[in-house]
């Protein structure tokens, strides 16, 4: 009985063992990161069921396949910023994993080839539904396109020539979480490229550039500390403000004139209901003396985005 007894005892401390490291991997994705992620998704989905050529199949595989990119980039990031350093007691913001101590960067770099196989898998089964073998050009260029959304993912903070640690993040989030994610998925639909995209691809970029200048303006001491040279860095406090109100006004502007030059019915122009949230946030930035008080306008900022996307989408279809 006594046997019995510890025997019970180790499998249920074993089990809160194992809890605990799953909500710990579940934290090290950054689910709140996953929404912005395919807010492009939901743009290009709309135009292409507004135009016919919409497929939930290929709906279905561009959400996985972006959702498993994104993870991919924020355990690289935890990785990367883990080993070098530069996640550390001066840093705001939750407790990253290897941070944390939590998980070794032997598991996650694990996580990271595993999630790697993943992604490939995903991508190559997008491509083939969208492409078939009667498409050649276009599945070569998505291929390779794919492969080096995955290279791009990893290199934003791993390795000793991360762009990320030289103020080129921008440009990556604004291509991929703009120009492609809208662009590029529209074209895994209609096997063609359409303008009515261009504008909220530009929209949808800069508002999810404004998000990651917002991660950098709130870890810019730190990351300074670290030598982490994002463009907050280079840029300084005043600088990197301005910076911030030009993105977001600009995103404002074109997703007006998208509005006015695609407009269709008064339904067309509900988008600009997210307006509201945008120039609150750029009150709170403005006024902001300390980079702590950023923390929960990332939040807003990333869901403001996907209103914004959700909205304009809907709208066109409306």
């Amino acid at each position: 009985m006594l046997f019995l007894k510890k025997e019970r005892l180790t499998l249920k401390r074993n089990g809160f063992h194992n809890m605990k490291k799953i909500s710990v991997w579940i934290s090290s994705m950054r689910l709140r990161t996953l929404p912005l992620s395919i807010s492009g998704i939901i743009v290009a989905s709309c135009f292409a069921e507004y135009n016919g050529y919409f497929s939930w199949i290929i709906f279905v595989l561009a959400i996985l396949t972006t959702l498993s990119f994104q993870i991919l980039s924020n355990l690289a990031n935890d990785y990367g910023d883990g080993v070098k350093g530069t996640d550390n007691e001066d840093r705001i913001g939750p407790d990253r994993a290897i941070q944390s101590g939590k998980i070794s960067p032997e598991e996650m770099l694990n996580a990271i080839k595993i999630n790697v196989l993943i992604s490939i898998a995903l991508a190559f089964s997008l491509i083939f539904k969208a492409f078939g073998v009667h498409h050649v050009l276009l599945t070569l260029i998505f291929f390779v396109l794919g492969i080096f959304s995955i290279v791009a993912a990893i290199r934003y903070t791993v390795g000793g020539n991360a762009y990320g640690y030289k103020g080129f993040g921008d440009v990556f989030v604004f291509v991929f979480f703009g120009l492609v994610s809208v662009c590029g998925c529209y074209v895994l639909y209609a096997k063609t490229i359409d303008h009515v995209t261009i504008l909220p691809a530009c929209t949808i970029g800069l508002l999810s550039t404004a998000v990651l200048n917002l991660n950098n303006m709130r870890d810019l001491v730190s990351d300074e500390m670290s030598k982490k040279n994002t463009l907050a860095v280079k840029l300084g406090p005043k600088a990197i403000k301005k910076y911030h109100f030009t993105l977001i006004v600009l995103a404002i502007i074109l997703s007006g004139v998208f509005g006015v030059l695609y407009y269709t019915s008064p339904f067309s122009l509900i988008f600009v209901v997210a307006y509201i949230p945008l120039v609150k946030h750029l009150i709170k930035v403005y006024k902001n003396k300390e980079p702590r008080l950023l923390d929960p306008e990332l939040k807003k900022l990333a869901l403001t985005t996907v209103l914004l996307s959700v909205l304009l989408g809907i709208g066109y279809l409306l």
